[in-house]
């Protein structure tokens, strides 16, 4: 494979690099401009920060693998894959959304023609099929007639869960070598300390933006698995032996690992094409990311990391865990590098249905409302909704309607 070499020592560097920064920063904005729970209603018109290289509030919709597929479609053509997608785009352009980010690389395979990755199980039912057409094109083709931004959405280290796909093609890269990888009780992924396996996720990047007219690249929420034990004891004990007493601790090492790869990724895009933006859509918890080495708050606060972030702030304004204010407002004390937009995560999937304790249930604005909360605050350049299923689901069809109505 063509992989980009970097040597052991300048590795280390970049991860030695990566751990001062975190050390270095502070990361707390008294002064933020966060708006209390008494503005919502007030807002009539858009009032937040709007994205500085367009000047147009991000409205998104996250369409997933399970949106996209064909596996279970009788007539699996390219001809019905176009008219899926057209239904979707000309559904959210009419709707008053502005930005389709779809899942191009959900199980370490593609829906894309790729040097790196097999085609995905999703299109022929069968992963390393060839589908005898190629969707991202597709889906880049019909974007742009519908006047509507795309964006490439990757799930970087997930290779399969434990049931999901039902076998990997003999292609896979951690089938030709699974030194690149570990498994866990809940699935298999990349591991993110093994330099293969970083060179192929970015090298894997760098053919999207080359080849296809995407607007921006995605990496969702999953990052080191949650239930990760000891599956990487051996590789952390030869880093140890590298550095001796300059070694970090494993929860320090694992976060570089994830760290470095975020940098190269946001490099290698840039070098390619400067006006396609990567962005990292974490869980909306702040405090979440900590248990996937996830260090949101460096990438946020310091340049060289990402273009944006969209924190998936999937709560209800009344959830007793966490409500959506109190999450948006950690998200909002951060000092945000100038470069950095944020936008935020809306959970279409949860309205009219018993989540957060039922709370989804007590209103049926709830959408709408958290909408009105972004247009008031100056930190926010607007949001996207997951997923577009929910756009056509009958438990959320009042809720929508009131948010459809605020976006018209």
């Amino acid at each position: 494979m063509k992989y980009k070499q970097i040597t052991p020592i300048l590795l280390v560097l970049a991860i030695l690099i990566s751990v001062v920064a975190v050390a270095s920063r502070q990361v707390q904005n008294l002064n933020t401009k966060y708006n209390s729970k008494s503005t919502p209603d007030t807002a009539n018109t858009y009032n937040g920060k709007q994205n500085t290289q367009n000047n147009e509030e991000m409205r998104g919709v996250w369409v997933s693998y399970m949106e996209l597929s064909m596996e279970n479609e009788e007539d699996k053509s390219q001809k019905h894959f176009t008219e899926k997608f057209e239904e979707i785009a000309e559904n959210c352009k009419a709707l008053g959304y502005n930005t389709l980010v779809v899942q191009v690389r959900p199980f370490c395979d593609a829906l894309y023609k790729s040097d790196y990755f097999p085609w995905s199980h999703i299109l022929t039912g069968e992963q390393g099929k060839n589908p005898n057409y190629d969707p991202l094109k597709i889906m880049c083709e019909i974007c742009i007639k519908n006047d509507l931004k795309i964006h490439a959405w990757v799930n970087p280290y997930r290779i399969s869960t434990q049931s999901t796909p039902k076998e990997l093609s003999d292609d896979n890269p951690y089938v030709n070598d699974n030194s690149i990888g570990f498994e866990t009780k809940g699935g298999t992924y990349l591991d993110p300390s093994n330099k293969k396996a970083k060179e192929l996720i970015v090298a894997g990047i760098e053919e999207i933006v080359k080849n296809y007219d995407v607007d921006a690249v995605q990496f969702d929420d999953y990052f080191y698995p949650s239930d990760m034990g000891n599956e990487d004891e051996e590789q952390y004990k030869e880093y140890i032996k590298g550095c001796g007493n300059d070694s970090m601790t494993i929860e320090e090492w694992r976060k570089a690992n994830v760290n470095l790869l975020i940098s190269e990724t946001y490099r290698h895009i840039h070098s390619i094409k400067d006006d396609v933006e990567f962005g990292i859509s974490p869980q909306g918890n702040i405090n979440n990311s900590k248990g996937l080495f996830a260090d949101v708050k460096l990438w946020c606060t310091t340049k060289g990391y990402l273009d944006y972030i969209c924190p998936q702030i999937y709560f209800s304004l009344e959830n007793p865990s966490l409500t959506f204010e109190d999450s948006l407002q950690s998200w909002c004390e951060l000092e945000f590098a100038s470069n950095v937009e944020l936008y935020v995560g809306l959970a279409g999937y949860k309205a009219g249905k018993n989540n957060d304790e039922g709370t989804w249930l007590e209103e049926n604005d709830i959408l709408s409302k958290e909408y009105k909360i972004l247009c008031n605050n100056q930190k926010v350049s607007g949001f996207m909704m997951y997923s577009y299923a929910s756009l056509n689901s009958s438990d959320a069809k009042i809720e929508m309607e009131n948010l459809h109505n605020e976006l018209k």
